[in-house]
């Protein structure tokens, strides 16, 4: 009776503390980007970004009194492979992802959330149609290619009026996307390219299309797509002698670009998130980096601003709930991010303004982006 008794009691208390895990569980985010590949600098940033804004929102306690957990799936810019991470994420029990990075990879991943009852945040997918289907689970952290489009547009019209424009993309839903906002923006303002073209992304030699710009007179290209292919094809025109300027989007804004691009980089445009290193509200996050060794390049603080978007939606909805959090994020309310006060119309997109544009110079010896007036 006694024996009895005990595994009564020991099996009541074993439920018990099982509840009380299951009760303090952690709230899983998902970080989804090329982990691997060609745009695996983007996948690193994407990591490091979440990794960090999840430490410091534990240190402060965390969100409804339980800790945040990170779990990785690499998409390797990839459509298919974005499709299986975000099936895998579903399987695994996350409701929240930061990412996809790539438009291309974001907006078939976006169905499997929608359907299955995951809130995400891109960091960097600024494809319009990201937003424009009307789903209920999908925001961004950044702006959209029509307005990226039309801010590359008007600086072209002005300070290389009366020039010969051409006009690259790499087939992507984003690169396309951004090269076809902008001719479509540029033909408005009553420019009109020499030469429109398209490039197989991941092919070495260049040569062809850059004897296609040459023969073109063409001042500046404007290039869709990543910095990869961007890199080799500044190269290959300074290397053949070719001094036409090449300005891209927010694609080309990882610090391997000029790696690649060499001394044929410098002097290159482009339109890409303002640089939030130096506002007040992304100290703790800066020192932070810092204090890994890590630089705040490129779209590393933007995937930090997509956790604390996620978390503060979450904190504020009081429910670890995404429909709610969604529903708080459409609500118009102000979110406090390293990237300042951020809040969302009906679609899921920033009410801020998304761009500038910035040229690539020889700072102390160091090819850095450096915004224009």
């Amino acid at each position: 009776m006694k024996m009895r008794m005990i595994v009564q009691m020991m099996t009541a208390a074993l439920l018990t503390a099982a509840t009380v895990g299951a009760a303090r569980a952690d709230i899983v985010f998902g970080v989804a980007g090329p982990m691997s590949g060609p745009n695996a600098a983007y996948g690193e940033q994407y990591r490091v970004g979440v990794e960090t804004a999840v430490e410091r929102i534990n240190a402060n306690g965390g969100v409804l009194g339980q800790k945040l957990a990170v779990s990785v799936g690499d998409d390797v810019s990839d459509p298919k492979q974005g499709v299986s991470v975000a099936n895998k994420f579903v399987a695994d029990g996350v409701r929240y992802v930061v990412g996809h990075y790539n438009s291309g990879v974001t907006i078939p991943a976006s169905e499997v959330y929608a359907e299955n009852g995951v809130l995400f945040v891109t960091p960097t997918a600024t494809n319009p149609m990201v937003t424009e289907r009307g789903l209920w689970n999908a925001f961004r952290a950044c702006g959209r290619d029509d307005q990226q489009g039309i801010i590359a547009a008007k600086f072209i019209l002005t300070r290389f009026k009366d020039k010969k424009i051409a006009i690259v993309d790499d087939k992507s839903t984003a690169g396309k996307g951004l090269a076809d906002e902008m001719a479509k923006a540029y033909n408005a303002g009553g420019g009109k390219e020499v030469l429109h073209e398209e490039i197989n992304p991941g092919e070495k030699d260049y040569s062809p299309l850059v004897a296609k710009i040459k023969q073109s007179g063409a001042d500046l290209v404007y290039y869709g797509g990543q910095h990869t292919e961007a890199g080799l094809i500044v190269r290959q025109m300074h290397d053949q002698g070719v001094t036409t300027i090449l300005m891209g989007g927010d694609g080309i804004s990882n610090s391997e670009f000029g790696a690649i691009g060499g001394d044929g980089a410098a002097g290159t445009l482009m339109t890409s998130f303002p640089d939030p290193a130096t506002f007040t509200e992304a100290k703790d996050a800066v020192a932070d980096l810092k204090a890994k060794n890590v630089p705040t390049e490129a779209v590393t603080l933007y995937a930090y601003a997509a956790t604390q978007i996620l978390a503060e939606a979450i904190a504020k909805a009081k429910a670890d709930d995404p429909k709610a959090a969604s529903d708080y994020l459409h609500s118009g309310a102000g979110i406090s991010t390293v990237l300042g006060s951020i809040s969302y119309d009906d679609k899921g997109d920033i009410k801020q303004p998304g761009f500038v544009v910035f040229e690539w110079q020889k700072v102390d010896g160091r090819l850095t982006p450096v915004a224009l007036k």
